[in-house]
């Protein structure tokens, strides 16, 4: 599974990175983005949960 954080609609909440830190982390601009390429076997939930609880749906799963 790989995800994605869009950053044209990234709002800033913090909800990707409040549930899933191991893969969401912020960036320069203060917008979240994925860590990994690959999310690992032990964060898919978290990382999943994080794509649907996007306010803005910003995370796109790319596989």
């Amino acid at each position: 599974m790989k995800v994605y954080v869009d950053p044209e609609l990234c709002i800033s909440c913090g909800t990707c990175v409040d549930l899933c830190p191991e893969v969401y982390d912020w960036n320069e601009d203060g917008k979240a983005q994925s860590t990994d390429e690959e999310v690992s076997e032990e964060a898919e939930d978290c990382a999943q949960e994080a794509l649907e609880s996007c306010p803005v749906d910003a995370i796109k799963q790319i596989e």
